[in-house]
């Protein structure tokens, strides 16, 4: 992952003159805690060097780096930490060879050679395949490449990367396939990603364009309570979704559809929620009430208060700051400010909690090892030092942060890993499925996660959305100072301090009441109702202080236009009274921070209405929220798409002493409308 692209095309017929090779360079020292892997891929019956193999490295089944043997067939790996790995060689041609078991000792340089077979044999068909390999590079011949960086991308009047690569004189690709340089064979090119080689067409389209992924989300539909009374979520009070939003407001933008996570926009503003009374961790707030959006509904909204605790009071923490360093965070609002926000939060610990830094690009290092906060000075200066290049080994990061903290772990504290990334990975294991199952394997650690996304263009909210709900974690984007401030200091019991975790929530409809019901937002924390007991499901973590705000669309009478079903039963008298006075029962279920073992608490719901004007300011501008979201996401249930009736509401819902972050939210509400309007012109 890099800032600048670089997609250098190279022919393998028009070769490198032998003074243009560049040996991997060896490092001057090692580490005392890492070691080396060096060794050579040959052909195993003629003994000739393997040039540009493959070799990767595993641990535990996940890829932690791997690299390309050189023009001799050399290999080199540094900054390895010592254990026991597996390691693959591979070539086109060849059947790939894996050595496993391999002890790696730190403090010296570990050899590993592979020998390679170019015989494929298919057994069922007792049919011998030969593979075919290229032919090795002649010496004699000399290289022709061209570096396209993302500045050069920008301006081009194409983002495809087939029609890229034909911007380069005698490069040519037909319908859209592998291309060819100059009459070559397409296996003959070679692509090298931010210095990481890509062998054939295989580069992603998104890494080309630097596109910001999101996950696609299915919004709620309604459930009819005749069918299914009971609703089941995990806890979210994650809020990045909201300051990214407004980083595309602000750089006159509509945010993509995806980007707009409707709970992590209500959840992004303070509110005064009653508070727990007596030991209870947190205390839950509903009133009923008229839906702005739409006439024929009603809402029933729940704001949900956990405790405030004195920090001074909190146990040590052993903190590891990951801190991705890869070439793409080389901008102002990446590693400078990633700097700028650990700094922030080094304010707010204690001399005795303990601080770690672990930095990853190509591969992770331990600039840091844990360290006392009394030796402030001593942290700033590794702060101070950190530089950004190179492609993003994030997984291998996560996994020796996460090492680091298990290290240093503290019984009964505040053990947490807290990642500041743009979420590119490109290195390793990068995929979403395998990030999931990676950070799952890590949370049973006990060490708790922190997510932490930066930048632009190039930004994965999908993965840092993965790692933090699969990590036990919970996920802020900051864009700016202000919002590392509000993230890391104002917010800090909550971002930093875990009061429970899987916490999940379970809400029963009165049938006799509700006839459909409808969650707003939640999409990605949804459960099926028998999660709701099962302690080895995972639910969200609640920090101290947390706030989380929930909305259900309600309606109370058939409104819909549909016929009456032919073959469904005879619907079953109601009893008059039963319930009645009841909407429905709320229930949640949680653990100690330290616990295996949930706690359950429930209350009942009141079938009690409040005219809209009558609610608390609070409940009012987070409709106004609501309402703004859903409009962005062009959601279908909306009726009144009026920008100007959400600025109304939730400027009548605020006072002149509230937090500018609501102010914020009208003034963004306003270019919103103007965004809007001038999509309708065009």
């Amino acid at each position: 992952m890099s800032t600048v692209f670089k997609l250098v095309l190279q022919c393998c017929l028009l070769m490198f003159s032998e003074q243009d090779v560049q040996k991997t360079s060896k490092p001057y020292f090692l580490a005392s805690n890492t070691t080396t892997i060096e060794g050579k891929v040959r052909d195993g019956k003629t003994g000739e060097a393997i040039a540009f193999g493959s070799v990767q490295l595993f641990r535990n089944g996940v890829l932690i780096t791997g690299t390309s043997t050189d023009l001799d067939g050399h290999y080199f790996l540094a900054d390895i930490q010592a254990g026991t790995y597996d390691m693959e060689a591979s070539y086109v041609g060849y059947a790939p060879q894996r050595q496993t078991g391999i002890v790696v000792s730190a403090g010296k340089v570990n050899r590993v050679n592979f020998d390679l077979s170019d015989d494929a044999i298919l057994l069922d068909l007792g049919v011998e395949i030969k593979g075919y390999k290229v032919p090795l590079i002649k010496m004699d011949n000399t290289t022709q490449g061209k570096t396209i960086t993302q500045d050069n991308i920008r301006v081009l009047p194409t983002k495809q990367i087939n029609d890229i690569q034909a911007t380069h004189a005698g490069i040519s690709s037909r319908d859209g396939g592998d291309i060819s340089v100059r009459g070559s064979r397409s296996n003959e090119t070679v692509y090298f990603l931010d210095g990481v080689r890509v062998t054939g067409n295989q580069i992603p389209q998104s890494e080309i364009q630097g596109q910001e992924s999101y996950e696609k989300i299915k919004e709620n539909s309604f459930y009819s309570t005749e069918h299914e009374s009971v609703s089941t979520f995990a806890l979210d009070v994650d809020k990045a979704a909201y300051s990214n939003v407004r980083r595309f407001i602000e750089n006159d933008e509509l945010p993509p559809i995806d980007a707009v996570r409707i709970e992590e926009m209500i959840n992004y503003f303070p509110y005064s929620y009653p508070e727990p009374k007596g030991k209870d961790i947190l205390a839950v707030h509903t009133q009923l009430t008229a839906c702005p959006w739409n006439d024929d509904m009603e809402l029933l909204h729940i704001g949900v208060q956990s405790k405030k605790m004195d920090i001074s009071a909190m146990p040590l923490s052993n903190l590891v700051f990951l801190v991705d360093v890869s070439g793409s965070m080389d901008d102002e609002n990446k590693l400078p400010l990633v700097i700028e926000s650990m700094k922030i939060l080094m304010q707010q610990l204690r001399p005795d909690d303990r601080v770690a830094i672990v930095t990853y690009a190509g591969r992770a290092s331990v600039p840091l090892q844990s360290t006392r906060v009394a030796e402030k000075d001593k942290i700033m200066t590794v702060l101070d030092q950190l530089q950004a290049g190179g492609s993003t080994a994030g997984a291998q990061g996560i996994i020796t942060a996460y090492e680091i903290a298990v290290q240093n772990f503290i019984k009964d504290g505040n053990n947490r890993v807290i990642l500041a990334t743009d979420g590119d990975f490109n290195v390793g294991v990068a995929d979403n499925k395998s990030l999931e199952k990676l950070i799952e394997e890590k949370r049973n650690t006990g060490v708790f996660l922190s997510v932490l996304g930066y930048g632009m263009g190039n930004y994965k909210d999908d993965k840092l959305q993965i790692l933090a709900d699969k990590g036990n974690g919970n996920h802020a984007y900051i864009d700016d100072r202000d919002e590392a401030i509000k993230v890391l200091a104002s917010e800090f019991g909550g971002t930093m301090y875990t009061l429970a975790k899987d916490v999940k929530f379970q809400i029963e409809f009165n049938p006799a009441v509700v006839q459909h019901y409808r969650l707003v937002g939640y999409e990605n924390r949804l459960l099926a109702k028998e999660d709701f007991n099962n302690d080895q499901k995972d639910g969200g973590e609640l920090g101290m202080g947390h706030q989380m705000t929930a909305i259900y669309e309600i309606i109370r009478h058939e409104t819909l236009d549909v016929d009456v079903l032919k073959y469904a039963p005879e619907p079953k008298p109601k009893k008059e009274g039963k319930f009645l006075d009841e909407l429905a029962t709320i229930k949640f279920r949680y653990k100690d921070p330290n616990g295996n073992k949930s706690k359950k608490w429930e209350q009942v719901i009141k079938n009690q209405f409040t005219n809209l004007d009558d609610v608390s300011a609070d409940v009012r501008f987070s409709l106004a929220v609501a309402h703004g979201s859903l409009i962005l996401r062009n959601t279908e249930t909306v009726y009144d798409k009026s920008i100007e009736s959400v600025i109304s509401m939730a400027s009548q819902a605020i006072k002149d002493d509230e937090s500018k972050h609501k102010k914020e939210f009208i003034t963004l509400m306003e270019m919103v409308s103007e965004l809007k309007d001038t999509e309708n012109e065009n």
